[in-house]
């Protein structure tokens, strides 16, 4: 019995924009989509979508800064 292990290849495609600028854009997408919207819980949901990617997009920046070195 031979133990043949098929892999699929993923199809990968490389993003034409940086992660920080997808989400800004997607916080103002959300931003712009809510100030259409009357108030109510469309609303609400557009603006709590629009904080997490701007808080998303924040944790992104610090995460990639270099930050503190150790001494050398």
């Amino acid at each position: 019995m031979s133990d043949v292990v098929v892999r699929r290849q993923r199809k990968r495609f490389k993003q034409e924009l940086p992660l920080q600028a997808r989400l800004e854009r997607a916080a103002q997408q959300c931003k712009e989509a809510a100030q259409l919207q009357p108030s109510g819980p469309e609303r609400d949901a557009l603006l709590k979508a629009a904080r997490g990617y701007e808080v998303t997009a924040h944790l992104e920046e610090w995460l990639s800064s270099p930050g503190p070195q150790p001494p050398t």
